[in-house]
């Protein structure tokens, strides 16, 4: 059986994350790509405009204008999800999922 929240691909959400530089964790923002058995694979959002990866803006639901990081993926359990903050649209998620694609099958060439 199956308790606390039903997470979908695409939900923003506040996580508990461990920095991969320290041991330090944090409350940040990240979107759903997937859950399975209570393992949910997110890409992490950061305020910092000057990263590359996905626009994500105030008019979408951000509380600030921000990206999507999709070379910050990971995974963490569900009970370290606090809060489920808004969805994204089809196209955004689309946008994503597209861009995974491609960086995926450009490693078998």
């Amino acid at each position: 059986m199956r308790f606390g929240k039903v997470l979908r691909s695409g939900d923003v959400i506040l996580a508990e994350v461990q920095f991969t530089d320290s041991t330090e964790r944090k409350t940040r923002p990240c979107v759903v790509l997937f859950e399975e058995f209570g393992n949910i694979v997110v890409a992490g959002i950061t305020s910092n405009r000057e990263m590359k990866g996905i626009e994500l803006t105030k008019k979408e639901g951000a509380i600030k204008d921000s990206v999507i990081k999709l070379n910050y993926i990971f995974t963490i359990s569900q009970s370290e999800v606090p809060k489920v903050l808004f969805h994204l649209t089809p196209e955004k998620k689309r946008t994503i999922f597209t861009e995974l694609l491609k960086r995926i099958s450009s490693f078998n060439q």
